[in-house]
């Protein structure tokens, strides 16, 4: 009702009257001329105000494409500022990266060292120990033979020599028994490795490397891992290739960082040895995977696609792998090879065959960068080979008699030095593929087959015994070696064997053993003597025996 009464009274409260037009009064007169003025007035100011209004918005616009350079040259300056403290910032970690790893690399030098000093020690000794082993053995039978019961020199020095006999044939006897148990078929004296050591030697040996390994983990010790983490190096040089791809190919940091990671990896190399059984393969090598990491060519390009950056040509990244093999790996490897390896290893050497491949054609080495580290490596193969040859073969001949009885210490001696022998020639041609083919022959061929292989083999008589040595030797010549040959005769070098064999048929042939006639034959026609077959067929009648050309 109050809401009511209110409404009720501000509708009936009276309105102020609106003035009505009256036409009977009359209006003012009008004077145009004061109306016109008043217009013209009006106007001239309104004009006035749409000027000012007109030079503060020329003004504004100034000052707003002022402000845009100013901003645009702001972002400039800024971008220079970051730019030199990323170009300082990377000049003084390169120079810290550098006196780090100078005060560092005396110290891995020494430990580098050291290892290898132990390694040729242990090499060294097995060799002498062969070596003189060989030469009592030699000197003792040969008096045996001239009919002395005991060597020239008496006394404590012969039986010195007596005693070292007696553990050289106890090892012999270890090897042997170690065969049976292992069920190793097919196996001849002469053939297994010699290359143990005593407990006490093995002892001495480990203990003074793991003194040197103890060492060498104190080197970075105190080193922040920006500065020894390989990973992490080439994460900064990474970075500097993403943000200024232009400075970073003009410094040339692909063909510095080889030289700059060489004694990072010498340091993980340092227990390295790739002679031994299970060693660690390169790849597995955290520096290798570091590497091949910073190397991969796709994911730069897609970094640079999506940055919208073209990528330059000389881009050489993809390189620095096979340059740090080349620098570090590959005169490590020749190191091993000239004080350590032992050809007479048949484990050893395949290892190192194996690693040698794998060097050369898997990783895609490039023959202009590595001609002169791969030459030299090749160069020390060969020369550790003839040193072998030279130092280690040695196959006595003995009267007829004296070896007569295969139980007999002669004939014992003789067959171990032979089948010795044919283990080196075996070891030396399995470098075929790496060492030109020449070289191989005149080593495995020339050397060994005709000057000392082929001497025992003409002075064995034909038979079993005679045709499983001859079956042996042409097991170790590469089948690569007879596959384009078309004349229908052999090598050159294989001439002296081929006619040995020959002989040994037309023996055989005339005592009426024509199995072993035809093995013999088979040895021929494997290494493409086959005009020498055909001859021979034909001579003796035994044209049915075509089939195995």
């Amino acid at each position: 009702e109050a809401y009511d009464d209110a409404y009720l009274q501000r509708l009936h409260k009276p309105q102020p009257a609106k003035p009505k037009f009256d036409p009977s009064v009359p209006l003012p007169p009008v004077d145009f001329e004061i109306l016109k003025k008043r217009l013209t007035e009006r106007i001239t100011l309104l004009q006035d105000v749409h000027r000012a209004h007109q030079r503060e918005y020329e003004k504004y616009m100034e000052d707003i494409e002022s402000s845009k350079i100013a901003v645009q040259e702001l972002e400039k300056s800024s971008d220079a500022v970051l730019n030199f403290k990323f170009y300082k910032g990377m000049k003084i970690y390169a120079e810290n990266l550098i006196n780090c790893l100078n005060e560092k690399l005396k110290y891995i030098n020494e430990l580098e060292l050291a290892v290898h000093a132990l390694l040729q020690q242990r090499a060294l000794t097995v060799l002498k120990r062969r070596q003189d082993e060989l030469k009592n053995e030699s000197i003792y039978i040969q008096h045996l033979t001239s009919g002395n019961d005991k060597p020239a020199n008496g006394g404590l020095e012969g039986a010195e020599k007596m005693q070292l006999l007696e553990i050289c044939e106890q090892r012999r006897t270890c090897r042997r028994q170690a065969r049976e148990c292992s069920g190793e078929a097919d196996h001849h004296e002469g053939m297994s490795s010699d290359d143990e050591l005593s407990p006490t030697e093995l002892n001495e040996f480990q203990k003074s490397k793991d003194n040197v390994l103890e060492d060498s983990r104190k080197i970075f010790e105190d080193v922040h891992a920006d500065f020894c983490d390989i990973r992490k190096i080439l994460l900064k040089f990474q970075e500097w290739k993403e943000k200024f791809p232009e400075s970073y190919c003009d410094a040339y940091i692909s063909f510095c960082l080889p030289k700059l990671l060489n004694p990072l990896i010498r340091f993980q190399l340092i227990n390295w040895n790739p002679l031994e059984q299970n060693f660690t393969a390169l790849e597995e090598m955290p520096w290798f995977r570091a590497i091949e990491e910073f190397s991969d060519a796709k994911n730069v390009s897609e970094r640079d696609d999506a940055k919208n950056v073209s990528k330059r040509d000389d881009d050489h990244d993809q390189e620095v792998l096979p340059r740090v093999i080349n620098k570090t790996v590959l005169p490590k490897i020749t190191a091993f090879v000239k004080s350590v390896w032992d050809p007479l290893s048949t484990s050893q050497t395949k290892n190192l065959v194996q690693l040698c491949n794998n060097v050369f054609e898997k990783q895609g080495v490039s023959k202009t960068e590595f001609s002169q580290a791969k030459e030299d490596l090749i160069n020390a193969v060969v020369q550790r080979m003839k040193k072998s040859i030279e130092e280690d073969v040695f196959i006595p001949l003995y009267p007829k008699s004296a070896v007569e009885e295969k139980s007999s210490l002669c004939s014992k001696f003789q067959q171990r030095r032979f089948w010795s022998a044919v283990k080196l020639l075996s070891n030396v041609l399995l470098w075929d593929g790496i060492v030109q083919e020449d070289t191989l022959c005149g080593l495995g061929l020339n050397k060994l087959l005709n000057r000392y292989l082929l001497l025992n083999l003409l002075n064995t008589p034909p038979g079993l015994d005679h045709i499983e040595k001859c079956n042996k030797v042409v097991a170790c010549l590469p089948e690569r070696w007879f596959q384009d040959l078309k004349s229908g005769s052999t090598l050159p070098e294989l001439h002296n064997f081929c006619q040995h064999l020959l002989q040994c048929a037309r023996t055989l042939h005339k005592n009426n053993h024509s199995d072993e006639t035809k093995e013999v034959l088979l040895l021929l026609v494997k290494v493409k003597a086959l005009h020498i077959v055909e001859d021979f067929l034909e001579e003796s009648k035994l044209t049915h025996l075509k089939s195995i050309i």
